[in-house]
């Protein structure tokens, strides 16, 4: 079962989804993404710290849900402090289309940086 959390913050959207992320929960994040690049946002924080799994359906999603944010001229940056997973996403060569940071606090630092550099 996949939980996926939205709440607004100061600057940013945080999406924090809870749960294995794969091809039997992806639909539901797929569509979280969707929705947030539908409303505008512009600046987006994944926090993937409370995903123990994600297969490449997971992957996928993320990367259309990126490709969408960006496509309307938002940010975005991702936080997972997950050993397992941060790997996959630097293996994958993930981390050279978003910033991947360890926390939430440096992957809101690099949100931050990416925007300004993008203006």
């Amino acid at each position: 079962m996949l939980e996926i959390n939205i709440e607004e913050k100061e600057n940013y959207t945080l999406c924090q989804p809870t749960g294995e992320l794969d091809a039997y929960t992806v639909v539901a994040f797929r569509e979280a993404l969707t929705k947030l690049a539908e409303s505008d946002v512009s600046h987006l924080l994944i926090d993937l710290s409370e995903v123990p799994f994600m297969d490449s359906a997971g992957l996928g999603a993320l990367i259309g849900g990126i490709r969408r944010t960006r496509e309307a001229d938002g940010a975005v940056a991702v936080a997972c402090s997950r050993s397992a997973l941060t790997r996959l996403l630097h293996t994958t060569g993930f981390d050279r289309i978003v910033p991947v940071a360890d926390s939430l606090e440096e992957a809101e630092e690099a949100l931050k940086q990416s925007s300004t550099s993008s203006t």
